[in-house]
């Protein structure tokens, strides 16, 4: 590690070292999105800033932590963010860098130990009980991760470094921003009994009200309440789960990154929508989208849905399962548009569509058909050097020509808001 890496190390708890036991770690980007757009507007570091698209329907993707001092946070609605934190900046999410910073995050991540765990872009679980050997204690690998991620992707990491998956996550949430927490074996009944119950995994605002109703408001107050009592009133395997948890029992391992099952990608219109013009343009363009991101991935799928949300909420699905896996935009869309038109909705009003693709194996593992002249393969030629030229110029430097709109809307928040 280098002088400067040791200098960037956060504060950290626990001061006497101790990390017996603990080879789980959590490690979870700090305002990921906000973070990534500073990289290139260093002037606002320290400042408020807000992630998130600029209607009227948008929501908060990310918001750094001096715009979380206002109350703004991850998931609210763009309008009630503003008027929260009135002198916010407020950048539009700029898509593709933060899957690119994601890959960074998970190289360094694997480069330690083939056992991690992505829980999203910005999280993942790693076990390091076998990286002890090359690297050191659990505690001083987690310290060589934050010190990594900060130099090579500018972005900071809070680390949680415990016994297992349940522990470490709380740890993490505690030690942000940039920070890292130990919970040692024999601490972890200490630094959990204290907790509210409402940080269970699996205690949401229903299960917190009936344990509120029994009086139960810490963690040590359900694990010193018989297990029967707690099945009684939550059921027998919440009432099962929740002892264990508030015992420090969590038999969870992590488990290795499993291929994506589906990749997709949806959006919300700024107002509802009853031109079928209007959503077949918006279904060309998230088929692009969702291409593009399964030819990053290496992927192609068979099975092609869509989604579509009604003014009033309701939302179905429609699914189509082709002859050839693709990755092709073209072929995607033709079948989206296909089950679209298939639902004869007219003039339906409508909040939101999307386009999915399922059924997904490894591109250079699927034997594809011999195309004739015009087929499948010319349009993926077509698609993979428009990929080029994003990499180069940036993303929509090649668009269908049905996408060119001088008066093109902002771009969607699609990415998952951050924590």
């Amino acid at each position: 590690m280098t002088r400067r890496q040791l200098q960037r190390l956060g504060p950290m708890d626990n001061a006497t070292g101790d990390d017996t036991g603990a080879t789980v770690l959590h490690v979870d980007m700090d305002a990921f999105y906000a973070s990534v757009e500073l990289r290139s507007r260093p002037e606002l570091i320290g400042t408020p800033v807000i992630v998130g698209g600029l209607g009227s329907r948008s929501v908060v993707l990310s918001a750094t932590y001096e715009a979380r001092a206002f109350g703004v946070h991850s998931a609210m609605p763009m309008m009630r963010a503003r008027r929260l934190c009135p002198q916010a900046t407020v950048i539009p999410p700029t898509h593709g860098v933060y899957d690119e910073a994601s890959r960074g995050v998970m190289e360094v991540f694997r480069s330690v130990t083939p056992l991690v765990e992505p829980l999203s872009l910005d999280e993942a679980f790693l076990d390091v009980a076998g990286a002890q050997r090359r690297l050191g204690s659990p505690r001083l690998i987690g310290e060589l991760i934050r010190a990594r991620v900060e130099d090579e992707q500018g972005i900071t990491c809070s680390v949680g470094v415990a016994p297992t998956k349940f522990v470490a996550k709380l740890a993490s949430a505690r030690a942000k921003p940039d920070g890292l927490i130990v919970v040692p074996r024999d601490d972890v009944i200490a630094f959990l009994h204290p907790l509210p119950v409402g940080v269970l995994w699996g205690v949401g605002d229903k299960t917190e009200e009936a344990l509120t109703r029994l009086g139960l408001r810490t963690i040590s107050d359900i694990a010193h309440t018989p297990v029967a009592t707690l099945q009684r009133a939550l059921g027998p395997a919440a009432g099962a789960h929740l002892s264990a948890l508030a015992w420090g029992r969590d038999e969870r391992n992590v488990v290795p990154h499993e291929p994506d099952k589906s990749i997709g990608a949806e959006e919300t219109f700024a107002r509802d929508v009853d031109d079928p013009a209007v959503v077949r343009r918006e279904l060309l363009r998230l088929s692009e989208r969702t291409a593009a991101r399964l030819r990053s991935a290496g992927l192609v799928g068979r099975t092609i849905s869509i989604k579509v949300r009604f003014a009033d909420f309701t939302t179905i699905t429609r699914a189509r399962t082709i002859h050839e896996a693709t990755d092709v935009a073209r072929i995607v869309y033709e079948t989206a548009g296909g089950l679209y038109d298939a639902l004869g909705l007219q003039r339906a009003r409508i909040r939101l569509v999307g386009v999915r693709v399922e059924g997904l194996t490894p591109a250079e593992s699927t034997p594809r058909q011999l195309a004739l002249a015009g087929g499948g393969e010319e349009w993926r030629a077509a698609e993979r050097a428009a990929d080029r030229a994003a990499a180069r110029f940036g993303a929509g430097a090649v668009v269908p020509a049905a996408l060119v709109d001088p008066n093109r809307r902002e771009q969607p928040d699609d990415p998952t808001p951050d924590g």
